[in-house]
């Protein structure tokens, strides 16, 4: 594997997960494996557990990284073709690249999408920038569609917790106070489209999300339908995708509550808005997943720089 830029970037996602759990038992087992070898972290959005689970993950194999905010800290960035720049940005995105990659062994890249322009954000302008014009290994810490980090943190979150053989999952979205994306929810489905479970997602009407990440998957527009008989309740808020960015609707009784959760395990990528998204009972409680989850991370960034780091 060159580029991890998707979940789908993986073949077989249960051995990942196996793999990924002998990590976590010994972390610095292959802290040779990254000797002499310089991450990349460039940000061009806020992160905490990205940038601290990427960094980690980095130093457990013995890798050196480098943390840059480029949207504060560097030229503003052009990556369009024969632009004249003659506006605020003042480096081109294939000079950058170059640049980047003779400094750094792996390049990881956050970017998020701009919620105004669906054809601009599907054609990841800039993640895919970097993979064609780096010479260098690109890893995806979230970009304006996926968040395939995440998406592999709760595979091994889930697979852990898992108190039978094919658990119930469902992915629900909750309200918000401002639109955000969907990267991962897409990711979410489509690590959960790899595993053995039965996966439903509830959402309200006009929130669902792409046909081309859903494909067949039941929708619910009824929640608590939808949590009937359910394991794992992973929650997401995520913006209109038919009616491009906006918010339609912020209902609060879609909030997940202890009492709609009935036993189920609650997840959650984090940072979470309390008594918003979720209440505080729930977070509070032995139902919650989501400092494990955040634990999880480390290791799903291990596994995917091991893996790239084996066919440098």
């Amino acid at each position: 594997m060159k580029n991890y830029t998707s979940i789908n970037d993986i073949q077989e996602i249960k051995t990942w997960i196996e793999e990924a759990k002998e990590i976590k038992a010994n972390p610095l087992a292959n802290i040779e494996l990254g000797k002499n070898k310089t991450l990349g972290l460039l940000f061009f959005n806020s992160s905490l557990r990205t940038r601290l689970s990427t960094q980690k993950a980095a130093l457990n194999l013995g890798m050196d990284p480098i943390v840059m905010n480029v949207s504060g800290d560097a030229w503003g960035i052009e990556f369009g073709d024969g632009t004249v720049m003659n506006g605020n940005t003042a480096e081109h995105i294939k000079e950058a690249a170059a640049v980047v990659s003779q400094y750094c062994d792996v390049i990881a890249v956050r970017a998020f999408p701009s919620l105004t322009d669906k054809e601009k954000d599907e054609s990841e302008q800039v993640l895919s920038s970097f993979v064609k014009f780096a010479s260098v290994p690109i890893i995806s810490m979230e970009s304006a569609t996926g968040h395939p980090l995440q998406g592999l943190t709760d595979a091994i979150t889930i697979s852990e917790n898992a108190t039978k053989k094919k658990p119930k999952v469902v992915l629900s979205w909750a309200p918000h106070i401002k639109a955000l994306p969907h990267a991962v929810a897409n990711s979410f489905t489509q690590a959960m489209q790899k595993m053995d479970v039965e996966f439903v997602i509830a959402n309200p009407k006009g929130y669902n999300l792409s046909k081309e990440i859903t494909k067949d998957i039941k929708i619910y527009h009824n929640q608590e339908e939808a949590f009937k008989d359910a394991d794992f309740v992973y929650t997401k808020n995520w913006s209109s995708y038919d009616d491009y960015g906006k918010v339609l609707n912020t209902d609060p009784n879609w909030m997940i509550t202890k009492e709609k959760l009935n036993g189920a395990k609650f997840m959650h990528c984090l940072p979470v808005r309390r008594n918003v998204v979720v209440e505080d009972a729930v977070l509070d409680s032995d139902s919650s997943l989501v400092i494990e989850q955040a634990n999880n991370r480390t290791f799903a960034a291990q596994i995917v720089l091991k893996k790239i780091l084996e066919n440098l």
